[in-house]
């Protein structure tokens, strides 16, 4: 029995030091996002974007494929918003909208 005993610490202690399974859990992105699809011969240089009062930027317009479904996307936070899209200082699409998380705003410009 006496032997057993410093057995049985050193196995004790062998078990004690190990730190166990670890994992780490990450949560989707708050942003929603826009794309926009139209003629490339027409918008070429890009379009002008404006979501609510914040500072215009230009996007590209991309073609619509079936065998690729996602074109260039622009993030924005998820909520309500009024999105405009103005091309040489026409706005060609002004709407309001409402975005979840990760939801894919696609404007079609056709």
């Amino acid at each position: 029995m006496k032997k057993l005993i410093p057995i049985f610490a050193v196995v004790l202690i062998l078990v004690s030091s190990c730190t166990g399974l670890k994992s780490t859990t990450r949560g989707i992105e708050n942003e929603s996002y826009i794309e926009i699809y139209g003629d490339l011969s027409k918008y070429d240089k890009g379009v002008l974007v404006q979501v609510d009062e914040s500072t215009p930027f230009v996007a590209q317009v991309t073609k619509p494929h079936p065998d690729r479904p996602k074109g260039i996307t622009y993030a924005i936070s998820p909520g309500k918003h009024i999105v405009s899209v103005s091309f040489n200082n026409v706005v060609v699409y002004k709407k309001q909208v409402f975005l979840s998380s990760q939801e894919t705003l696609k404007i079609d410009l056709q």
